[in-house]
């Protein structure tokens, strides 16, 4: 029997790899349902949905494998980092879903998230003053009027699969609907900004990058503290603390 692999858990969701099945548990059945009708209306590729039978939903293994991980090296190709970019290309191109996204909040609302954040960062201990001013800074580029496009929500690298050159899929659509490009672009290449014009290469648009650095601070200020209350690592080198390190 395979044995069973335990991809990532923590108080939210779960999701565990059984062979070439993986299973995702999730007791908010309302994110499976955007899961579900994402991958359904997304013009790229996705996985197969084997079954579902709350709160578990079960999908078959991509293949190929990641361009890396956010702390780790970036592997492929550069014919591979412009595959990815244009898949993200057609995703933003497509059609709108017809409902609001990770990446589709207001302006207002982010804004007040993100002072929340930064005012809890310094005063709790976890980030010195002046790294979450220079970064509340940079991220200013980012609250501003955006075109909705069809966007994936949180595209982090390890959520694209490539085999060669080719994109054989994207994995975790439940933060996806309606929201600024930008932040697909920026997530993906959190991390790994060296890769960045690679990625671009494929996008084949024109892309604000002062918004994609904004990005970059915005998403490390507001995950920092989640990812330390859920027993994740923010300060490993290459992720979340050297992001906003490197904006000073």
């Amino acid at each position: 029997m395979d044995e069973v692999e335990v991809v990532v858990a923590h108080s939210e969701r779960a999701t565990l790899r059984v062979g070439d099945v993986f299973l995702k548990v999730d007791a908010d059945q309302a994110r499976v349902d955007v899961e579900v009708r994402a991958m359904a209306l997304a013009p790229v590729p996705t996985p197969e949905i084997l079954w579902r039978r709350p709160p578990v939903l079960a999908i078959a293994a991509l293949r190929g494998t990641t361009l890396g991980r956010l702390g780790g090296p970036a592997t492929g190709s550069t014919a591979a980092w412009a595959a990815a970019g244009a898949a993200l290309r057609k995703l933003h191109d497509a059609p709108l879903p017809p409902w609001p996204g990770r990446a589709g909040r207001s302006v207002a609302a982010l804004t007040a998230e993100l002072d929340d954040e930064c005012g809890s960062l310094v005063r709790d201990g976890i980030l010195p003053a002046d790294l979450v001013t220079r970064n509340r800074q940079v991220a200013e580029a980012a609250l501003r009027p955006w075109t909705p496009a069809f966007t994936h929500g949180d595209l982090q690298i390890a959520h694209l699969f490539v085999d060669g050159d080719e994109v054989t899929g994207i994995i975790d659509w439940s933060e996806a609907g309606q929201g600024d490009a930008f932040y697909d672009l920026a997530t993906f290449t959190l991390g790994h900004e060296d890769h960045l014009d690679d990625l671009l290469a494929g996008y084949g648009a024109d892309v604000d990058l002062d918004v994609i650095h904004a990005w970059w601070s915005l998403r490390s200020l507001l995950a920092v503290r989640w990812l330390v209350e859920h027993g994740f690592d923010a300060f490993a080198p290459g992720c979340e603390v050297d992001v906003l390190r490197s904006r000073m």
